[in-house]
This record gives C-alpha cells, sequence and structure tokens, in this order.
C-alpha cells in the first residue's frame, strides 16, 4: 500500500512554540492582536551619542555646532512686508488716472485744485514790472556810448556771402556753403559763422578746396529746339535739361565724357521761349549764372529775329531806346536791319518774351527768333538738339 507523503511543515510550526512569533491574525489570551503589541513594544535602548542601534549618529544642528565653538549663529532677518503703490499726486494727468480708476472698477476723484495765487504776489509782480520799465526807459534817456569805427564795421557791415557773389567770386547759395565748410577767409581770417558781416572795403578770397569744388562744375552749351521749354516743365512739353545725355553729346571726341552726376544741381542761365530756337547755357557754377542773369548782369545777348508787318516811321529808334515794359523803361538795345525780313537785336537784359513784345509796340510780329550768342561764347555750328561742354578757353 502506497503512503502519501506529508507536507513539508511551514517555517512557524517547525520552530518551537516558545520562539514561534504569533501571526497579524493570531489573538493572544488577554485579547489584544499581536500586531498591536508589536507596534507598543518599545524601541531598542539608544547608545550614548543618541543613535539606534545599528544607525549612524545624527549631525549635529546648525546651533549645536556654533555652540561647541563659542559663536552665535547669525539671525535671518525678519521679512518686511510689502510696500504700498505710491499714491500718484494730485496734480498728475487727470485723464491717466481716471483710466486707472475705471479699470479698477472706481469712480475718480475730483482733481485737486490748483491754489489761487496771492494777492501779495501780483502786487509784487506788478511793482517788479513797473520797476523794470522805468528802468528801461532810463537807459533809453542816457546818450549811447562812443563805439569803435571797427565795431560800428563789423555790426553795421554787410554780409559776407552778399559781398562775394557781388565779386563775382561765387553765387549767395554757395558763398553759404563755402562758409560752413571754412573755405572762405576775411583779411586773413578763417570765416565759419553764417550771417557774418564785414567792412565792404575787406579782402575776401577762396580756399583751395572751393576753387577746386567750382572747377569740377560744368558747364553745358545747348542747341535748344522749338517746343522745348528752358525753365521749369509745362504740361505737354518737355524741359531743356532732357536733351543733356551721353547720345546727344556732340564733342564726346575732345572733352570729357558725360556723367550722370553733371546733371545734378544743372539749371538753365537765362529763358528762351518754348517758341524760340538757339544758344541755351545750363550751368552747375552759380558765379556763372549770376554773371549771365543777375540783376546788375551786362552781358550782352544776340538774336536773329525774322519778322512780318509794316514798321513805323521812327520804330527802329524805338527799339534801340525808348520803350517800356510793365512800367519799366527799357536799357538801350542796338537794333539794326539784316534783310527785309530780319533784325539783328543786341540786348543786355532778359525780360519774358522781350524781343516779340517790342516788335508789337512798333508794328511787327515775329515769326522767327534764334539766339546765337551770349557774351562772347558763340553758338557756332553746334547742331540743332545737342550740346557740348564750355571750354576752358571760353568766358561769357
Amino acid at each position: 500500500m502506497t503512503k502519501t507523503p506529508k507536507p513539508p511543515p511551514r517555517e512557524d510550526e517547525s520552530a518551537p512554540a516558545a520562539e514561534r512569533e504569533p501571526r497579524d491574525d493570531a489573538t493572544a489570551q488577554d485579547g489584544v492582536p499581536a500586531r498591536d503589541k508589536l507596534r507598543l513594544k518599545r524601541p531598542a535602548a539608544a547608545d550614548s551619542t543618541g543613535a539606534a542601534p545599528g544607525k549612524a549618529a545624527p549631525r549635529p544642528g546648525v546651533r549645536a555646532r556654533f555652540k561647541a565653538d563659542g559663536l552665535k549663529p547669525k539671525r535671518k532677518p525678519e521679512a518686511r512686508p510689502p510696500e504700498a503703490a505710491p499714491t500718484p499726486p494730485a496734480w498728475s494727468s487727470a485723464g491717466a488716472r481716471e483710466r486707472l480708476l475705471r479699470k479698477e472698477g472706481a469712480r475718480p476723484a475730483p482733481s485737486m485744485p490748483r491754489p489761487a495765487r496771492e494777492p501779495e504776489r501780483q502786487r509784487g509782480v506788478h511793482v517788479e514790472r513797473r520797476a523794470t520799465a522805468a528802468s528801461t526807459a532810463a537807459r533809453a534817456a542816457q546818450p549811447a556810448p562812443e563805439t569803435s569805427p571797427e565795431v560800428v564795421a563789423s555790426r553795421e557791415g554787410v554780409r559776407l556771402s552778399k559781398i562775394m557773389a557781388e565779386r563775382g567770386l561765387c553765387s549767395r547759395r554757395e558763398a553759404d556753403g563755402f562758409i560752413e565748410r571754412g573755405w572762405v577767409f576775411v583779411d586773413g581770417q578763417r570765416i565759419s559763422e553764417l550771417g557774418t558781416r564785414i567792412n565792404p572795403d575787406a579782402q575776401v578770397w577762396l580756399a583751395p578746396e572751393a576753387a577746386q569744388r567750382q572747377n569740377m562744375q560744368v558747364t553745358i552749351l545747348l542747341h535748344k529746339p522749338v517746343g522745348y521749354v528752358s525753365g521749369q516743365p509745362e504740361p505737354g512739353f518737355e524741359p531743356a535739361v532732357a536733351l543733356i545725355g551721353a547720345d546727344n553729346q556732340f564733342d564726346k571726341d575732345v572733352a570729357q565724357r558725360f556723367h550722370h552726376t553733371h546733371l545734378r544741381g544743372l539749371a538753365p542761365a537765362g529763358r528762351l521761349d518754348i517758341d524760340s530756337t538757339g544758344l541755351l547755357v545750363l550751368t552747375q557754377n552759380g558765379r556763372i549764372a549770376r554773371q549771365l542773369i543777375g540783376e546788375d548782369s551786362k552781358t550782352e545777348k544776340e538774336y536773329i529775329v525774322r519778322v512780318s508787318g509794316t514798321l513805323a516811321a521812327d520804330g527802329l529808334a524805338l527799339l534801340n531806346h525808348g520803350l517800356e515794359l510793365d512800367g519799366h523803361k527799357l536799357r538801350h538795345a542796338k537794333v539794326e536791319w539784316l534783310n527785309d525780313d530780319q533784325l539783328r537785336f543786341v540786348l543786355r537784359e532778359g525780360r519774358k518774351r522781350q524781343i516779340r513784345r517790342m516788335c508789337e509796340l512798333v508794328g511787327l510780329k515775329v515769326t522767327g527768333l534764334k539766339r546765337v550768342r551770349i557774351g562772347q561764347v558763340k553758338l557756332g555750328d553746334l547742331p540743332l538738339g545737342q550740346w557740348r561742354y564750355l571750354r576752358a578757353d571760353e568766358t561769357f
């Protein structure tokens, strides 16, 4: 008969009853669960260092270490309550205060009115003003102190830019630029302040930098065709400066080549009507422009004029001198017949449509007008619609 093997004894049952540890669900004879008795057991006695058996001694605290060394630990600074936001002053912007209060849901308080000015202060101001006015009147009544002629000349002299333009050194606009750069000398002293007044007899000259700048400026001679305006463009018409380009340069083989910088500040020095043709001067040099169109300019301008109609008996004499335009008496001119229908005009001024209006006053009508000379510079063989540079040996 086969015997069934017995199962191995459990660990707690193999140990003696005295050493056997009660199970969690076991209950002692006094009715207290064994697991509660385990919780109530007192821990093992600690050693002299204060640590339980089998554990490392705890590290002493900061105060204990400082006390062992005879020092006192630093106290942490006491936390201060946050400061309240500063109250905006009563004189701050009313709009900003209202927006702030509206954002917080409060009603804006009325702004504080400005304190009224004290009567004593007002009386003091009036008294001070009366005293100032009295002192000013007293100073005006005193005779002016004598001043030296040099001081009078410096205070009541002529503007430096005006003298430079009158002497033909440059235009007034150029003079201001030269003065700002310190390129002007008056009696050996460098001048760099705009509006400086000097003695009219003072010596004025330009620095080499100013002369070099003027030499870089170009002057162009153009044979203007009919239909181009010399000055400001008009609706439907092109300005004469539109003809200045590399394709229309007549002297490209013997003179400098055209560069786009030559158009910068290029302006006509004198008018030539839209229905007239001939020599037109365009320049970057303000000195040349003033020489040709200034108020005191005496540069001659020669025209060939084709006319129709019957000249009055004294018409030729009146054309030379005796006519008025716009209430101004014209300067002396030189007018003579070239053939039956052409006149030669030499003028020293250039009013708007002057030759046409002069001819109408003596019974003639201009049918064609061509300018052939300005000063000593002639139109010559320059083709219609082309241009060339003013040569170094040419002067007006």
